[in-house]
């Protein structure tokens, strides 16, 4: 039983699910058909933290690309279709995700809180077994600013309120985070960060205030010591 831990707050890409190096690739094919590069670089460096459309945006105005909203929602429908090709082709939950969040869920209400579509994310947990574990899930589009901003975060803490029907205290709802734009977006929202370094080193993910290797990795109990500290 945890007694300071209330609830827990998941990014999906990259913490549940080792789907970052298939968004990469899948922005890859869709830009180059428009001539556009995208290196690993520069995804890792400065795009990742954005969902789709952020992305399609920021990298529009970081190239000069004069891009309307109708020419960014094909690209992100072409890219979405790429993505799911790839996903068919294999099993992409981190080891001990599962596991993970399958004894979270049996002592706290948890929640995803990612820049994903939903029908991404539905499709992945659902065949995982663990859809019906989620309080709630907010995704990309379900609130006007993505990561960085803390709406997503803010919006998924409101509906964990609200489904849980308890009277959760931020300081003891822990969000899992493995960029330092979701930390940036869970600190503003005002929840405990802890990072996992799948996609970033430790040093990368400032802001966390406990840093670990993956879910795998991660216990409830160390969690609720993090809760614990009013520090």
């Amino acid at each position: 039983m945890t007694a300071a831990l209330q609830a827990i707050v998941f990014d999906f890409d990259g913490v549940i699910a080792d789907s970052e190096p298939l968004h990469l690739r899948a922005f890859q094919q869709t830009l180059t058909e428009e001539g556009i590069e995208l290196s690993a670089a520069d995804y890792y460096s400065r795009y990742l933290g954005y969902d789709d459309v952020g992305l399609m945006r920021m990298l529009a105005t970081d190239r000069g690309i004069a891009m309307s909203d109708r020419q960014i929602t094909a690209l992100v429908a072409r890219k979405s279709a790429r993505l799911q090709e790839m996903r068919c082709d294999g099993h992409v939950l981190f080891p001990g995700a599962v596991e993970f969040i399958r004894n979270a869920a049996a002592e706290v209400p948890i929640a995803i809180a990612s820049g994903a579509l939903k029908h991404e994310i539905m499709e992945i947990i659902g065949a995982a077994g663990i859809g019906d574990l989620f309080t709630a899930i907010v995704a990309a589009g379900d609130t006007p600013q993505s990561k960085p901003s803390p709406a997503p975060y803010l919006l998924a803490f409101e509906r964990l309120r609200q489904g849980s029907g308890r009277d959760l205290d931020p300081r003891r709802c822990v969000a899992i985070e493995d960029s330092r734009w979701g930390l940036e977006s869970a600190h503003g929202a005002g929840l405990r960060c802890v990072g996992v370094t799948n996609s970033y080193s430790a040093a990368d993910l400032q802001g966390a205030e406990l840093v670990v290797g993956g879910l795998g990795d991660l216990t409830l109990p160390a969690l609720d010591r993090l809760c614990a500290n009013n520090e």
